[in-house]
This record gives C-alpha cells, sequence and structure tokens, in this order.
C-alpha cells in the first residue's frame, strides 16, 4: 500500500506547466491556488497569445513570485504546442499538467505524487471516473466520448486506464522531457499516452475529483477534437 501524504507535508519537487488561452475569469484564482501547494517549485505558465486580457493579468503575477516562469506564443498554436514550450522549461524533479481553468482541484497533488515518491511509478494519471471525489453532473455524451476514447486507447496500448482523456498526467521530468511532442491541439492526450506506453515505464492511476465547465463557462474541447483524437490513437500506437 502507497502511503500518500498531504501536500503540507510533502517538500518542493515539482513543475506544473499551465498552458493558458483566453483563461481572463479563472487564471489568477488557479495561479493562487497552485502556489499554494507547498510541493509546487516552478510554475511554467504559457499564455497561447491570449486576446481576451489574460497576458495582461498573468504580468504582475509573475513580477514578485520566482517561481513562475511566463512565456507567450505570439500566433496561437494549441493546448499541446503550450504545453510542449512549457515542459522544455521544466527543472523540478516530477512534472505535472495543469489547466487554466477550475476543473482540476490542486491541492489534490499529493494524491498523484504519492505513487512516483514512494518509487512505484514514473508517471501517474488522474481519474475522474474512480474513486469517492466530487465531480460536477454535466454533458452525456462527453462521458460516453471520453469513455469510448479511453476503450480504443487501451486496445491499442494495451493499458487498462480508465481516463485517458484527463488533463492531470505527472510524470518524472526524465521521461516527459525525452518525448518529442507533436500534436498542437488536444491530440497531446493520446499522443502522449501512446508514447509513453511504448516507453514501458511503470503507470499508475489515482482517483481525483472534477469541476467541469460548460462551454458557456469557457469549456473549448468540441466533438473535432474527438475524431483528432481517435486519428492520433491510431497515428501514434500504429505508425510510430
Amino acid at each position: 500500500m502507497i502511503e500518500t501524504k498531504s501536500n503540507a507535508e510533502l517538500e518542493p519537487c515539482l513543475t506544473a506547466v499551465m498552458p493558458v488561452y483566453n483563461e481572463a475569469a479563472t487564471v489568477a484564482e488557479v495561479v493562487r491556488v497552485v502556489l499554494a501547494q507547498r510541493p509546487v517549485q516552478q510554475l511554467v505558465i504559457v499564455d497561447d497569445c491570449s486576446t481576451d486580457g489574460t497576458w495582461d493579468q498573468l504580468q504582475p503575477l509573475a513580477k514578485n513570485e520566482p517561481r513562475i516562469q511566463l512565456v507567450r506564443h505570439e500566433v496561437n498554436q494549441g493546448k499541446g504546442a503550450a504545453l510542449r514550450t512549457g515542459i522544455a522549461r521544466a527543472t523540478s524533479p516530477i512534472v505535472i499538467i495543469q489547466d487554466a481553468d477550475l476543473e482540476y482541484d490542486p491541492a489534490e497533488y499529493h494524491r498523484l505524487l504519492g505513487p512516483i515518491l514512494a518509487g512505484k511509478a514514473d508517471v501517474v494519471f488522474g481519474s475522474r471516473f474512480i474513486g469517492s471525489g466530487m465531480h460536477r453532473v454535466l454533458y452525456f455524451w462527453h462521458s460516453i466520448g471520453n469513455s469510448v476514447l479511453t476503450l480504443c486507447s487501451n486496445m491499442a496500448t494495451d493499458l487498462n486506464l480508465t481516463d485517458m482523456e484527463t488533463c492531470y498526467k505527472t510524470f518524472r521530468r526524465e521521461i516527459i522531457q525525452k518525448i518529442r511532442i507533436e500534436e498542437n491541439r488536444f491530440g497531446f492526450e493520446p499522443e502522449i499516452t501512446a508514447k509513453v506506453a511504448k516507453l514501458k515505464v511503470r503507470i499508475y492511476e489515482v482517483a481525483i475529483s472534477y469541476y467541469g465547465r460548460t462551454y458557456a463557462e469557457g469549456k473549448k474541447i468540441g466533438w473535432r477534437d474527438g475524431f483528432r483524437a481517435l486519428w492520433c490513437i491510431i497515428k501514434y500506437n500504429l505508425f510510430r
């Protein structure tokens, strides 16, 4: 059994990589909560050419906080491209992906760090579909789509994940930095899952809570991204 300490009990060891695009309504609060977690040693924020004032909010946040490294794309490229930029700048032993909205809770970092710090895992996925964490009830067809994509990914990788599309993926830094990320948008999720599976590293999954957003609240992923994810499952498992 893996003993999981609280965030307050853990030493700084974590880089959070945060891709940001038009998140003016939530980004300041997310940055505050992330930096409040003791394991966070570095926060790399990549603004993907936001046009809603997000960049103006980020600059004063970074000015007096040495843990923040702030980068801006001059042309919007997508979440995968922002992650490629951010991951390359990570310096801590462990790296986690953190969205710039309020759907995932940084107070749960300790759950994802536990298996790695215990020496049991190299990569940890946070699952919204196992355990007893709180979940906002939202779109039925999104949940079906997620299940289908996870099933297809598992068939191709021979893993038994329950939530391939989760944002919360945590890696030993040397593992994620040696993977070449090719996808510029939401295809990052199936791509990185396929490439991690091929490395034959130790992968764990832990339960997390989830506070999903509606499209009116800023949710960006759509049905076209689902079809792209299917293609990425085929591409990165069968042709690479």
